[in-house]
């Protein structure tokens, strides 16, 4: 079985110099390929970094470029040069993590709009598909999108944590969608349970998007309470369940659709 991680953060601060253990116990839980988040310029460059000290072969670890919407307001005149010159860097396989959420508002929803349609425009260009990220803003997202998406190679919407309405939107715009942890979550997931039946087959993509959302349902918890690509294992347990498949089944069309998506290389199973 082989499984396929398509959002860690592993240039969060919490991963600081556990890098190779953390990898080390995915790939031990079958976790064979990860994509890891860019969310800002910075830290798209030290995803990159990453990617090519730990996985010198280019088999196992690749990322996306972008700026996260919480800092749009951070956008400069010089982000797009800089974010579309590590777009074209041979690890970077999807531009993002971009889009809207309208529940924290960390920047002015205008600019997010900007930023985000800054993002689409560099992914038509290069044709990469797109990272998207959303809260509380399904309507907005999938009106700015319409107006790329003949135009852009794919779109994944990652951490769906949405209502049946803005899920079957999605779909219908053809977008791909990324479940995480939050499924596990029996105070705040359980609306997820029904829904995931209702992704086609070549369209589902697992993630952890660790170190946050830890699986409430994992057992034993770690002590640090920190979330990682090796407990991917319990989102595949959770999702195949309620989707009436078997772990086997799941993970294999999951894998294989991220492996399309992001234009991954086939490792030997």
């Amino acid at each position: 079985m082989q499984l396929i991680d398509i959002g860690v953060n592993l240039t969060n601060s919490s991963f600081a110099d556990k890098h190779e253990a953390v990898l080390e116990r995915a790939y031990d839980a079958s976790v064979c390929q990860l994509v890891l988040t860019g969310t800002s310029i910075e830290g798209s460059e030290e995803a990159i970094e990453l990617c090519q000290r730990l996985d010198e072969t280019a088999q196992r670890l690749f990322s996306t470029a972008g700026i996260h919407p919480h800092s749009a307001s951070e956008w400069t005149a010089d982000s797009a040069r800089h974010l579309k010159d590590l777009l074209k860097q041979s690890r970077v396989r999807a531009v993002g993590e971009c889009g809207l959420d309208f529940n924290r508002d960390f920047s002015p929803r205008p600019q997010q709009e900007k930023v985000l349609e800054e993002h689409l425009a560099l992914a038509v260009e290069l044709q990469l598909p797109v990272f998207l990220h959303e809260r509380d803003a399904d309507q907005r997202l999938l009106e700015i999108l319409r107006d790329f998406r003949d135009r852009l190679p794919a779109a994944v919407v990652h951490c769906f944590t949405g209502e049946k309405k803005a899920l079957y939107s999605y779909l219908d715009l053809d977008l791909h969608i990324g479940i995480t942890g939050w499924i596990c979550d029996e105070r705040r997931g359980t609306h997820l349970h029904p829904l995931v039946r209702d992704i086609p087959r070549g369209r589902l993509m697992l993630e952890s998007d660790a170190p946050y959302l830890l699986p409430r349902t994992l057992r034993p918890k770690p002590r640090n309470g920190r979330n990682e690509p090796a407990y991917l294992t319990e989102v595949l347990r959770e999702v195949a369940l309620h989707r009436g498949e078997s772990q086997e089944d799941l993970a294999a069309h999951s894998t294989a659709c991220a492996r399309a998506f992001f234009g991954l290389p086939v490792i030997p199973g």
